[in-house]
Order: C-alpha cells, then sequence, then structure tokens
C-alpha cells in the first residue's frame, strides 16, 4: 500500500471514530436531559442530570468542529 493510500484509510478510520463518539454524546445527552425532565422530587439529581447534558453538548460542538476541519482539510 503507498503512502497516500495509507493516509487516506487512516484519515477515514478517524473521521469514523469522531462520528461515532459525536452520536454516542448526542445520546447520552438526549438520555440525561429526558431523565431530568422525568424528575420531579429530587432537585439536585435533576440539576446533575442537566449538567451532564450541558457537558455532552459541549463534547459534541468538539466533536462536530474537529470533524468539519479534517473535511475542510
Amino acid at each position: 500500500m503507498d503512502l497516500f493510500k495509507k493516509k487516506d484509510v487512516e484519515k477515514e478510520k478517524l473521521e469514523e471514530v469522531l462520528e461515532h463518539s459525536l452520536e454516542i454524546e448526542e445520546d447520552l445527552m438526549r438520555t440525561y436531559l429526558i431523565t431530568a425532565e422525568r424528575v420531579h422530587d429530587d432537585d439536585e439529581l435533576k440539576e446533575r442530570l442537566e449538567n451532564f447534558a450541558e457537558g455532552n453538548a459541549k463534547r459534541s460542538k468538539q466533536l462536530m468542529d474537529e470533524l468539519n476541519d479534517r473535511t475542510e482539510k
């Protein structure tokens, strides 16, 4: 395998990992938000779940930025 083809394969694999990670972060964010909406008797737990979702949203944004940067190259 020549050097250029190897780099293309590595780039594709990296993008797949980033895309899969983004899906996981977005799924977790939704799960935390839905769960937080269902919590009515524990304000502290509700807030922690919302904070978890916020962390997932930030990581999702970072992953999207990374994917966008890679597709622009």
